[in-house]
């Protein structure tokens, strides 16, 4: 009997892993592009949250998307989404730079149209992604390929800010700042974006048929007839919806921090990475704790660990505060996969109906900073900051109460 050879996909999964890299970087880019924006068209805080709301919004189409990889497949989907995320940027550098002249309202919301687009790509992206991730290469060494694209998703998120303080705002003082500045580092981004597309287009990819991956374990439990009869699915979503303004909401409110503190100096673009780099080291550190402690209570550490970071930043002063306030990036870390096992637990055959319905729940980035931004704009940062002691609540009654939903018949 002859032993089945292994293809190799070294190459396609080097691609796919720039691919992790590129939905990284490109998410955090557009968050930190918020302090960016509110100086160059003399945004309100609520109007600078827009940035997120155009960008996140994208994520309540996750559901269609799901269903029209089923038509389509994994692959086709990856493709489309690259193409789709290229035409975003091809649209901010046209439409921008062939409208200098028009007035500071419309170049902005062409800035808006165009990460909207973006991301539209970035959620087809995310959808497929990491399951190729787990099936270029031998089986047993899924977990660790896995654990490498997040890991250099980690990176991507840390590098971002710097993109926009090196290649976008580039030392320019901020009067002679413009929307023309993000116009070519956008065209190379969408460049990049159509290359890796036309690549994995050529490239051969093996199908992922999940019906055929599924092994039958003996599973006699019998399961509801929906996804949608599952309480903990929805609490899940809402849980991770309330993360998204845990996540966002520090990078998202710094420049309004620092706004309201001329004697701090300095910006918060230059700030970014700490934040972002906290929650890559926690990544790493996460994967080493992941397997070792019940995710209840792993979570509930973090939580906790997180809204002490904000609440001691509220008593310390100057840019301890600040640091403190980064500091929570730490532990917001490993929070996603934590409520999202916790959200999928003993769904059985819903398991991927329910993973769209839960990740439905990154809209949460699309409306509660500009909510907080609202908030800012009528009664002070502060009060925006504290908003974020009700999304670790929320998260942490999801954690003991709202995701113990028994199985039944």
């Amino acid at each position: 009997m002859t032993q089945k050879t292994q293809p190799n996909y070294t190459f396609a999964l080097t691609v796919v892993i720039i691919v992790c890299f590129l939905i990284g970087f490109i998410t955090t880019m557009n968050n930190s592009m918020i302090g960016f924006c509110k100086t160059v068209f003399n945004l309100t805080e609520a109007q600078g949250q827009l940035v997120n709301s155009a960008f996140y919004g994208a994520y309540a189409l996750s559901i269609p998307f799901a269903l029209m990889m089923n038509k389509i497949g994994y692959k086709m989907t990856l493709v489309l989404g690259l193409a789709v995320s290229g035409l975003g940027f091809v649209i901010n550098y046209f439409g921008i730079s062939t409208n200098l002249d028009a007035a500071q309202t419309t170049i902005y919301n062409i800035f808006l149209a165009s990460m909207c687009c973006v991301a539209l790509g970035v959620v087809m992206l995310q959808l497929v992604a990491n399951p190729y991730v787990m099936v270029l290469g031998a089986p047993e060494k899924g977990a660790f390929r896995m654990t490498l694209s997040q890991a250099l998703n980690s990176v991507a998120t840390t590098l971002a800010p710097m993109f926009i303080t090196y290649f976008i705002i580039a030392g320019k003082p901020e009067d002679q700042l413009s929307g023309n500045d993000v116009t070519v580092p956008f065209l190379g981004l969408g460049i990049l974006a159509f290359v890796l597309c036309i690549i994995l287009y050529i490239l051969k990819l093996p199908e992922i048929k999940e019906e055929e991956q599924a092994a039958d374990n003996g599973d006699t439990r019998e399961y509801k007839s929906s996804v949608f009869k599952y309480p903990h699915v929805w609490f899940g979503a809402f849980a991770i919806f309330m993360y998204m303004g845990l996540e966002i909401g520090i990078p998202s409110m710094l420049s309004a921090y620092f706004d309201s503190k001329p004697d701090l100096g300095g910006k918060a673009e230059d700030f970014l990475p700490l934040y972002w780099g906290g929650m890559m080291v926690g990544r790493f550190i996460g994967a080493g704790v992941l397997s070792k402690y019940q995710p209840r209570h792993l979570l509930t550490v973090c939580l906790l660990g997180g809204a002490a970071c904000v609440g001691i930043s509220f008593v310390l002063p100057g840019m301890a505060a600040v640091y403190a306030m980064l500091a929570a990036g730490l532990f917001h870390s490993v929070m996603w996969p934590l409520i999202f096992n916790l959200g999928l637990q003993e769904l059985g055959p819903h398991t991927k109906a329910a993973s769209g319905i839960i990740n439905m729940g990154v809209i949460g980035a699309a409306t509660l900073p500009l909510l907080m931004g609202v908030v800012v704009d009528h009664t002070g940062v502060g009060m925006a900051i504290c908003m974020m002691f009700i999304y670790y609540l929320y998260v942490i009654w999801f954690c003991w109460k709202g995701s113990k939903v028994g199985l039944k018949g």
